[in-house]
């Protein structure tokens, strides 16, 4: 499956800019909102799951923070954004993998994805990114996760998606996260159209 993931993205990558997929942002909110509610500061640790071609990573060198690293299944991706940000990548940790069965080799105050959980459908990829987000996020740590809301699109880059709220998300993380706040928010794509999203975010409490 990680094989027809990477190739689906690299395609899509190769194929596009930034602004020509329906999830672009200029200026990635809610996320930096939800980031600084989360208590992020310049030397949080901070991974980024399922980026893309985000600027939320120009963001947050533009901002001063020091430890962030850029996981995407899709290398054409990552590559996109380290000549975006130029010399500063090198600030950055660029990781190459599936985040289902990727092997975190460090601890992070803060996991934030937006829009690739709701990729996952199989209840076993579900699982394995909750464990694999366990293993990662210090004690303490706050997760938050966007994805298309119940009311949002059924489909993203021509693949299912799932459309969660917080219950279904916090079902799959188990007992140990705690919801401290969920939010809907209205993106709105490059061609003018609405997409309904939720953002969830989570303390990891031991």
């Amino acid at each position: 499956m990680s094989n027809e993931r990477t190739s689906h993205w690299d395609n899509i990558y190769g194929t596009k800019t930034d602004e020509q997929v329906s999830w672009f942002q200029e200026r990635p909110e809610p996320s930096l909102t939800l980031l600084a509610l989360a208590g992020a500061t310049q030397s949080s640790a901070i991974i980024d799951i399922g980026a893309g071609a985000s600027h939320l990573v120009d963001a947050l060198l533009a901002d001063g923070f020091d430890d962030i690293s850029v996981l995407d299944i899709s290398r054409t991706a990552l590559e996109t954004d380290r000549g975006r940000v130029g010399q500063a990548a090198a600030k950055v940790a660029w990781i190459c993998a599936d985040v289902t069965d990727w092997k975190p080799d460090r601890g992070y105050d803060i996991w934030h994805d937006r829009a690739a959980f709701h990729f996952l459908t199989a209840p076993a990829d579900q699982a394995a990114y909750a464990a694999n987000l366990g293993r990662a996020l210090k004690p303490g740590g706050h997760a938050i996760i966007g994805t298309f809301a119940p009311d949002g699109p059924e489909k993203c880059s021509g693949l299912p998606i799932v459309r969660h709220d917080a219950g279904s998300i916090g079902a799959v993380l188990g007992g140990e996260f705690q919801l401290v706040d969920s939010r809907r928010h209205e993106h709105r794509t490059p061609w003018d159209s609405v997409q309904h999203f939720q953002f969830s975010t989570f303390r990891r409490s031991v």
